[in-house]
C-alpha cells in the first residue's frame, strides 16, 4: 500500500535567483531559474537506510528504484507501505523530505548494502558499507543472438528524451533518463540533478507499473542516459533486468566489463548518425 500523499511535485524543483548576466559584452540584472537540490532521508521502518542528494519529484519512485537496485526488494510486492513522515515526527518543513518504507518481510540480515554517508548527485556509490557491495549477485541476462533493435530507432532516442526533459529546458541543468520499448515508444522520462537518482526515479515508475524487474525476453527494454553510462547505471540496469543501456556519452571500463560479462547490451556515444556499441551488438540491427 502507499501513500496517497506525494512527497514533492516538479513544481519543488525549481526556484528563481537573481543573477548577473554577460551577454554580448553587456552585463544585465535579471532572474535565472537554478534547479533544486535538496536531501531526503530514506527510512526502512524506524531505521535510516540513505540519504542522497536529489531534485525534489517523484520521491516514491526513487525510492522504489533505490530499494530495487540496491537489491533490498525484488519487485512492488516486496513493499508494505511508502509513506512521507507524519505530523509529529518531523518539523513541517521536514515532512516531504523524509520517506518511510514498511517491507512486507524484513530487509536482507547483510549490511553489506547500508549506505553509512551522504551520497551525492555525483557518485550514487559513495558510502557503501563495504565495497563487496558494488558487486551485488545478479543473474545474467538471458541470450540476445537475434538483433531486435534497429539503428533507426536507437539513433531517434536522443532526441525524444530531449523533447521530454522539460526542467532541463527551464534550467540546463538536470539529467534525465529514459525506458523505451524496441520500436521507439517511450515509456517514461525522468529528470534529477543526479544522472544514478534520474535511474532509480525511471526504474521505481516501472516497480510501481508492475513492468519492471523486466522478463520479456524477446523484446528487449531500453535505458537511455543523458550522461555517460558508468558501472552504477549498468548495474542499476541489471537490477532491473533491462537487457540494453544507451548513453550520449561514453562508458566506463567497468560498465563495459560489468555489461560483457552479464549478456547486455551497451552503447554509448548516440548521437545524430553514429554509436560506438561496447557489448551485446548482437542485439542492434544494422541493414
Amino acid at each position: 500500500m502507499t501513500s496517497s500523499k506525494l512527497a514533492h511535485s516538479y513544481s519543488d524543483s525549481l526556484k528563481h535567483f537573481p543573477v548577473t548576466r554577460l551577454r554580448g559584452g553587456t552585463l544585465a540584472s535579471l532572474e535565472d531559474t537554478l534547479v533544486v537540490e535538496e536531501p531526503p532521508e530514506t527510512r526502512l521502518g524506524s531505521e535510516r537506510f540513505t540519504i542522497t542528494m536529489r531534485t525534489p519529484g517523484h520521491d516514491f519512485e526513487l525510492t522504489r528504484g533505490l530499494l530495487l537496485t540496491e537489491g533490498i526488494i525484488r519487485d512492488e510486492q516486496d513493499i508494505g507501505q511508502i509513506r512521507c513522515c507524519d505530523v509529529g515526527e518531523a518539523a513541517d518543513t521536514e515532512i516531504a523530505n523524509i520517506v518511510t518504507v514498511q517491507l512486507r518481510t524484513p530487509a536482507p540480515a547483510n549490511r553489506l548494502w547500508q549506505r553509512t554517508l551522504m551520497a551525492g548527485t555525483s557518485c550514487g556509490l559513495c558510502g557503501k558499507a563495504a565495497i563487496e557491495a558494488v558487486g551485488m549477485g545478479c543473474q545474467p541476462l538471458p541470450d540476445g543472438a537475434v538483433a531486435s533493435v534497429t539503428r533507426e530507432v536507437l539513433l531517434q532516442l536522443p532526441h525524444t528524451l530531449r523533447q521530454r526533459q522539460t526542467l532541463f529546458q527551464q534550467t540546463g541543468g538536470l539529467h534525465a533518463v529514459g525506458l523505451f520499448d524496441p520500436d521507439g515508444t517511450c515509456r517514461c522520462v525522468f529528470e534529477d540533478i543526479g544522472r544514478h537518482n534520474a535511474t532509480d526515479k525511471a526504474i521505481g515508475f516501472g516497480v510501481q507499473q508492475g513492468w519492471l524487474p523486466w522478463s520479456d525476453d524477446a523484446s528487449p527494454l531500453i535505458l537511455l542516459v543523458s550522461g555517460r553510462a558508468s558501472f552504477e547505471i549498468t548495474q542499476k540496469a541489471l537490477m532491473a533486468r533491462i537487457p540494453i543501456v544507451c548513453s550520449v556519452s561514453a562508458a566506463s571500463s567497468l560498465a563495459v566489463e560489468l555489461a560483457a560479462a552479464n549478456g547486455m547490451t551497451l552503447i554509448g556515444f548516440l548521437r545524430d548518425t553514429g554509436m560506438t556499441v561496447y557489448a551485446g551488438a548482437e542485439r542492434v540491427k544494422v541493414d
